[in-house]
């Protein structure tokens, strides 16, 4: 019987100690590709941030700056010179060693002129780099920019090598703690520990990324428990019943996602045509519609967390009065336009909203349900549209308006000229007036359609430590996740 009781205690310690280590994590969206330096979907980010890709610094689950490739740095010549001092003992996944030559081959080709490169406005400020040795890079900047670190931080300027570069698309090469296993298109991504990491080595041994764009297909999954964790839940209507459940916990923050009714600005040169169709919106009623109760309405590109927000709701209130008597000065009471959406559930069932909300004051719409690789081609790269709907969830980026050639292909040489004025201004107190004034301006001209902020409202197995509540920026970073006993 003693013999009996300690083979029993042995077993239960050791299905005790077997703690899992694998985590599948649910998106809507599938990656275009996997390379964050050569796209603009959000979803790639969501897969390789901080798991496969690294830069010299990195955002923090509180949206802070923090060291990454760059373990410290400094800056000198009146804040143009900034000098990094990188990790040792670093390689990319396929042994090749990493240096400070693969920083300044990385930062040159997102700078250069032909650059793929989504945000390449994040390195025009870039005078030179320079490997000093083979731990150090040394940057000079056209003019000063306290926010440099920052924009080092973003998805698009992790540091790739040129072995592997150019099919990184497909066969995504890093330093970071997972690698590639493989991509099934269409279906999963899969990724394995690297154990040649150069730091601490995450929790999870394995991560599968699993694409299911149906809400109740997704709600179907986690369920069933084939799915561990959807941080991005596509069904905010069934949460209720997520909380209900013990097995699972109800995640809901805040997102760097300014969702707007995004206008092709050259189409629609009108300002008067922007406004009336800014005051046929009801913010209130997307939200309750599309997302269930869960946005925060905004009035201008800028997200309501953010210490310098100015809110701005009332100058695009919803009156659709106003809106009618907008369109007849404007001579345009018969109206049609186009309205390009993309497959989120809030682009989808908001879509409807707004078009039955302009048809009520005379805007009529031919809606047009796109793919996500549709869009990015028709849409954000093609500009083929008048209307469309969409999340911006890159941090802080109120600056995509000073870029004529943008989707939305807003030009103000005013406002090109603040934004550059902001870049190299470092006092806290005058860079809060000048950001505010930003905000004023694009409101003031109407340019898109300001809905709300997208919450972040995710769904996750209760034993699962370590996910991000908010999204300070767009990513699935799971080197602090792990499974509790």
């Amino acid at each position: 019987m003693l013999t009996r009781s300690v083979a029993v205690l042995a077993l239960t310690a050791t299905t005790a100690l077997a703690q899992q280590t694998d985590i599948t994590i649910g998106m809507q969206l599938e990656p275009p590709n996997l390379d964050p330096t050569g796209g603009a979907a959000a979803a790639i980010d969501e897969v390789v941030y901080a798991n496969v890709f690294e830069g010299l610094t990195r955002f923090g689950p509180d949206g802070s700056v923090q060291p990454a490739l760059a373990r410290s740095w400094q800056t000198g010549g009146d804040g143009r010179v900034w000098t990094f001092t990188l990790a040792q003992g670093v390689t990319f996944h396929d042994g090749t060693p990493f240096d400070a030559a693969d920083v300044a081959f990385s930062l040159n080709r997102a700078r250069a002129e032909d650059s793929t490169n989504a945000q390449k406005a994040l390195f025009d400020g870039i005078e030179s780099v320079e490997a000093v040795d083979p731990h150090t890079v040394r940057i000079t900047l056209a003019e000063p920019n306290g926010n440099f670190g920052f924009n080092l931080a973003w998805g698009d300027a992790v540091i790739v090598a040129p072995e592997s570069a150019d099919t990184n698309a497909t066969q995504p090469v890093g330093t970071g703690p997972f690698k590639l296993a493989q991509w099934v298109q269409g279906d999963r991504v899969e990724l394995v520990a690297n154990p040649d990491y150069w730091g601490e080595a995450p929790a999870l041994t394995a991560a599968t990324f699993k694409f299911i764009s149906d809400p109740n297909a997704a709600f179907a999954a986690m369920m069933a428990g084939d799915i561990d964790a959807f941080p991005v839940f596509p069904a905010p209507e069934t949460l209720a019943s997520f909380a209900a459940d013990p097995r699972f916990e109800v995640i809901v923050g805040s997102t760097e996602g300014e969702t707007i009714l995004a206008m092709n600005n050259k189409a629609l040169s009108d300002v008067r045509i922007r406004q009336a169709i800014t005051h046929a919106i009801d913010r209130q009623a997307i939200i309750d519609g599309a997302m269930f109760g869960y946005g925060t309405p905004i009035g201008t590109h800028f997200a309501p967390h953010n210490p310098d927000y100015v809110d701005l709701t009332a100058g695009s209130a919803h009156d659709p009065e106003k809106a009618r008597a907008l369109l007849a000065e404007a001579g345009a009471e018969d109206l049609t336009l186009r309205l390009m959406l993309p497959p989120p559930s809030y682009a989808r069932r908001g879509g409807e909203i707004i078009a039955s909300q302009l048809r009520e004051v005379g805007i009529q719409t031919e809606v047009t349900n796109l793919e996500w690789a549709q869009w990015l081609e028709q849409v954000f790269r093609g500009k083929d549209f008048d209307m469309t709907i969409v999340s911006h969830t890159e941090p802080a980026d109120i600056n995509i308006y000073a870029r004529p050639e943008y989707y939305f292909q807003y030009d103000n040489a005013a406002f090109q000229a603040l934004m550059d004025k902001i870049g190299v201004t470092s006092d806290a107190a005058m860079r809060s007036e000048l950001l505010a004034q930003a905000q004023r301006i694009i409101a003031d001209d109407y340019v898109n359609g300001y809905l709300f902020q997208l919450a972040k409202t995710g769904v996750a197995d209760a034993r699962i430590q370590g996910l991000w509540e908010n999204a300070p920026t767009q990513a699935n970073d799971l080197t602090g996740v792990s499974w509790s006993e």
